[in-house]
């Protein structure tokens, strides 16, 4: 919103100053610090709004040091983090291009489908909040729309490199230095038509993969079958990396604090990927666009950060699924609108063991009770925090060490982009 009031005031009144709106970094550092005043200062009204009406946590007993004592505390928080991503990125971004639209309407679609659950929990007094099957059906339709999205919509395309190169001036608000004397990196990059399926490959030299290349195996050359199965897995990663997210939010802090340390790393590959200087440098794929994504994504952190000073241990409110699954969406959706979504398993690995110690705890009791009519458990408990808190550990001590291995990740992610 800002941004069109202040290049028209650039444009017709030269207004000094005005042109800083035209900066992606600019916009980056002004969402940062708005998102963390509102999720930090805003932040504490809710909390004492969501008090007053007793919309507390119902815990259930699972025997866990502490646990009782957060009884009662308020839930449905993640409206915080929501309204702090929401707000920033509607004033600084441009809200005419697609990737933004597209990030809104994930962050607004699967927090409604939280906010429903947590409103069940609450206010019906059911813990088991919206059945299961309606939250899969509400993660499928965000699938749906993000492979749409990037399928059929003619203002996304990737860019190739290509062996060509000429001299000229240009300016550019994704550079470093407005007006500068370059090589004409455009001429590098041919344009790959919209309906693109490629997408990028972590550690290999050729690290460009299309999708479509899975039908082609079987000797199927179809652009109509192609997005169905493009459909598949992107579906699959927003529910795997949703439901990631909100398997981790089990303890104070560990879900908002991963994920700012996703985020950061996230905003980075998009200010790259968007950046056609650092896309040809860095020999990546080049997405026209995508830059902007970098202030949504500052936004994001930002509101993670912000939502960290009330969350840690002892936590004053909790995100709930109002704002766990709209950030694994927020997440996923980004991974893939900037083709890097393969390297989620590595940037987003503690959602990924988090999600692991549920399945390997699930299957294998299963299983043991199949053959033996005794369930049997690899864990203490699942997820793998409350194993951890099972052994007699301090839920701070918990968290600083899966934020550790979450920066050693997002360190790994990055170097990815020279280790090939």
């Amino acid at each position: 919103m800002f941004y069109y009031l202040f290049e028209y005031l650039d444009r017709v009144y030269d207004l000094p100053g005005a042109g800083m709106f035209q900066y992606i970094s600019f916009r980056s550092a002004l969402a940062a610090t708005l998102s963390l005043f509102i999720s930090m200062i805003l932040g504490k009204y809710i909390i004492n709004f969501l008090k007053k009406n007793q919309i507390g946590e119902t815990i259930r007993d699972l025997g866990l040091e502490g646990q009782k004592e957060k009884e009662g505390t308020p839930t449905i928080g993640g409206i915080i983090i929501l309204g702090a991503i929401i707000i920033p990125t509607l004033l600084f971004a441009k809200l005419d291009n697609v990737y933004v639209l597209l990030m809104l309407f994930v962050t607004v679609w699967l927090g409604f489908i939280g906010g429903l659950d947590d409103y069940i929990k609450v206010y019906k007094h059911d813990k088991k909040g919206l059945k299961g099957k309606f939250k899969i059906i509400g993660q499928i339709v965000a699938g749906v729309v993000v492979a749409s999205v990037i399928f059929f919509n003619p203002s996304v395309e990737i860019r190739e490199k290509v062996v060509q190169t000429k001299e000229f001036t240009v300016h550019n608000s994704d550079s470093l230095s407005g007006f500068e004397k370059i090589q004409d990196h455009s001429a590098n990059f041919s344009k790959v038509p919209t309906k693109s399926t490629k997408t990028t490959i972590p550690f290999v030299k050729n690290n460009e993969f299309d999708y479509s290349s899975i039908l082609g195996v079987f000797g199927v050359k179809n652009k109509y079958l192609s997005w169905i199965v493009y459909l598949v897995i992107v579906v699959f990663i927003v529910i795997g990396v949703s439901n990631g997210a909100n398997i981790t939010d089990g303890i104070d802090g560990l879900a908002a604090g991963t994920s700012a340390i996703i985020g950061v790393t996230l905003g980075l590959l998009a200010w790259v990927s968007g950046n056609i200087v650092f896309a040809d440098y860095l020999n990546i794929m080049y997405i026209p666009n995508s830059g902007e994504l970098v202030i949504f994504m500052s936004a994001f952190v930002g509101a993670c950060i912000g939502f960290l000073w009330y969350n840690t241990y002892p936590a004053q409110v909790f995100m709930g699924d109002t704002g766990s699954l709209a950030l694994g969406g927020i997440i996923a959706t980004y991974a893939i609108i900037i083709r890097k979504e393969l390297l989620i398993p590595i940037l987003c690995g503690i959602f990924l063991i988090e999600s692991l110690s549920v399945l390997i705890q699930v299957s294998y009791f299963k299983y043991t009770r199949m053959r033996t009519g005794v369930g049997k458990r690899v864990f203490l408990m699942s997820p793998l925090h409350h194993h951890y808190q099972k052994k007699g550990y301090k839920e701070p001590k918990i968290v600083m060490r899966f934020f550790i291995i979450g920066i050693i990740l997002a360190i790994l992610t990055v170097v990815t982009l020279k280790i090939r």
